[in-house]
């Protein structure tokens, strides 16, 4: 296996541990201090980013109050194709009190960071 996939599979691998351990410095550590991130509820929670955040504040912030909204969020992996630009991982995502939810997410890397994240609900 090529160097490049190996590494981006351990950045997921890493981004998987960081959230299901709502471990907000890990996660965070693993994107580029500018990194974007589209999210569907993005657009619900704050209609004025039109789905989009950018960079590590903004990032902190909506991962933040996630765990805080929603402290049984675990993912668990069903699928992660990798290849040297980029990750796209099929999860699902499970919160105590609600149905499942299945999620796909791509993740953009560069010089071993995230520096984009999209995430599609199914």
């Amino acid at each position: 296996m090529n160097s490049t996939i190996h590494a981006n599979r351990h950045i997921a691998n890493l981004w998987l541990a960081a959230f299901n351990e709502h471990n907000l410095q890990n996660l965070l550590s693993l994107y580029h201090n500018e990194a974007v991130h589209f999210s569907p509820k993005l657009k619900i929670k704050l209609p004025e980013s039109n789905g989009l955040i950018k960079g590590k504040v903004a990032l902190s912030a909506w991962w933040n109050e996630a765990f805080n909204h929603l402290p049984s969020l675990q993912y668990v992996i069903e699928k992660l194709t990798v290849d040297e630009d980029q990750v796209f991982m099929e999860y699902i995502r499970k919160v105590n009190d609600e149905n499942d939810i299945k999620v796909g997410e791509v993740l953009e890397i560069e010089n071993g960071l995230i520096v984009a994240s999209r995430v599609y609900h199914g």
